[in-house]
């Protein structure tokens, strides 16, 4: 059972009401101190666990929009074209407006959700007041708990404008009084210092073996976004540290089928360190948790199961990735990231290098839906479908009960052996044993010796699609020239979306 069946979907939404009542659409309205939790009483300790149910909600509300802005900008991806969404394409050329409404939406929301996971901890405190001596423990480690969720938002803010707010409180209010907004560079070491606080009161156990809030964090999660942030600073000796702490702690594992980890089979599997998480409940109709995935999905498509429906079309692989994918020899990873159209099959034929394609690039996934031609895109996202014979009987909606991966293992052992090979002493295993682990599970044949650029382009091959994680490597790494494609002209200058006006007009500090 995951966090989101802790209790019913009706009390979850209640409860959500509850935690960020006061917390406006606007950042500029102080909590009152609490008053919005009304008539709770915290002397039934008892509750003290809906509160941090409440923080993960939160955290697993996110909008179709901001994943989407967040992952768009990479050689990976491209923005998929005539729609009514004209300044998300020009997002992907890096042509950026500040008055966009998805830049301040994901600026808006994630804070919003931040502030909830403040509310949250302050709300565990005051039943921590009236709690014996476990529940000040277990309230502890709620707090923790709280603490990694408010760090990855944290950090995903960060990498997308560099210096933002770091909130201290459920209060807004201080931030009006700031004198600058924290670097880039601060905000990292927040994130890293925060995850040391976290750490000794968080359980040691992966994800998937807890039975009170399945899936939820723990010390894992929290060394990842630890190693996460000290990647961001190039502090690789941390991140080697960090990351060679989870592989040896013996308890996760690649799954072994690459095509299904992104499906039904793979939810919360040993390689998952953090994922959003979502249920139909086991039942074709009635209370659901969901992520909109139809942007990502093919808008025309012949499902294996009549009646499920099609997507939007505003993501499409970009066809650098899938040629650097056949020049490799990629094949499960390849069928894995890509619904192919026989428009973009015929499109890639047009290279003559690329005349003779594997069996496998079909409009035809082996699960039997048809990607039909549309006109937004070539190609769709096969890592944000899920096969219309995986939804429940009853479920129609694009991707329905899929869960969505932030943080998987593979991750893990890349960012050690990019570490390594930046100098920091091997806490784990060598950069080659951690490649390999990857490769093998791909089908790829094992190297030796293996080099920076060798890693770089297996981050892109195993993470393409993902949360923006490619395009994040290249700035990290000052790899400019890789985002001029297909026309598109990079300049370090763009490596940031400016700040929303909306935000601009309410923080007068913005400006600066």
């Amino acid at each position: 059972m995951k966090i989101i069946n802790k209790i019913k979907a009706s009390t979850l939404l209640l409860l959500l009401g509850v935690m960020i009542m006061g917390c406006t659409d606007k950042l500029d309205e102080p909590q009152l101190n609490n008053n919005f939790a009304g008539g709770t009483d915290f002397t039934k300790t008892e509750d003290m666990g809906l509160s941090l149910v409440g923080a993960y909600a939160a955290f697993q509300s996110r909008g179709w929009e901001q994943p989407l802005l967040l992952a768009v900008r990479g050689d990976d991806v491209n923005a998929g074209g005539l729609g009514d969404q004209q300044d998300f394409a020009e997002t992907d050329l890096y042509n950026y407006n500040k008055d966009y409404w998805m830049y301040n939406s994901l600026w808006e929301n994630m804070y919003v959700d931040i502030i909830s996971t403040h509310t949250a901890m302050e709300q565990i405190e005051r039943y921590q007041q009236a709690a014996d001596e476990r529940g000040k423990a277990l309230g502890d480690q709620y707090i923790a708990e709280a603490k990694v969720l408010r760090a990855m938002m944290l950090l995903q803010l960060s990498q997308t404008w560099g210096d933002v707010f770091i909130p201290t409180s459920s209060d807004t209010g201080e931030l009006k009084d700031l004198e600058e907004v924290p670097t880039k560079a601060e905000v990292m070491q927040h994130i890293s210092d925060q995850m040391d606080e976290a750490i000794p009161f968080l359980v040691d156990m992966h994800p998937n073996q807890r039975v009170d809030f399945p899936g939820g964090a723990t010390v894992y999660t929290a060394l990842a976004i630890k190693a996460l942030a000290n990647q961001e600073l190039e502090n690789y000796g941390v991140v080697a540290e960090a990351t060679g702490r989870i592989i040896n702690s013996g308890l996760f594992s690649l799954y072994p089928d690459y095509y299904e980890l992104f499906k039904i089979p793979g939810k919360l599997s040993d390689e998952s360190i953090l994922d959003l998480q979502y249920s139909d409940f086991g039942q074709g109709e009635g209370d659901r948790e969901a992520h909109l995935y139809a942007p990502y999905g093919p808008q025309n498509w012949t499902p294996a199961v009549e009646g499920a429906a099609s997507g939007w079309g505003f993501f499409e692989p970009s066809m650098k990735f899938i040629k650097f994918m056949l020049d490799r020899g990629e094949t499960v990873r390849l069928e894995t990231s890509v619904l192919f159209t026989d428009r973009g099959i015929a499109e890639l034929q047009q290279d003559p290098a690329y005349s003779d394609l594997p069996a496998f690039v079909s409009n035809t996934t082996r699960d039997g839906d048809v990607i039909n031609d549309y006109a937004r895109a070539l190609f769709a996202s096969g890592k944000h479908y899920l096969p219309s014979n995986q939804l429940i009987p009853g479920r129609t909606a694009y991707g329905s009960n899929k869960n969505f991966n932030v943080i998987r293992y593979a991750e893990i052992l890349l960012m050690y052996a990019e570490a390594v090979l930046h100098g920091a002493t091997p806490t784990a295993m060598s950069a080659d044993q951690a490649v390999n682990q990857v490769r093998a599970r791909a089908g790829m044949p094992a190297i030796s010796g293996v080099t920076l650029d060798q890693v770089v382009a297996e981050k892109f091959a195993e993470l393409g699609m993902e949360w923006g994680k490619r395009y994040f490597d290249l700035l990290r790494l000052e790899r400019y020239s890789e985002l001029n494609y297909d026309g598109r002209t990079f300049s370090e200058s763009k490596s940031f979306l400016p700040y929303p006006q909306a935000q601009v007009d309410q923080f007068p500090i913005l400006t600066n």
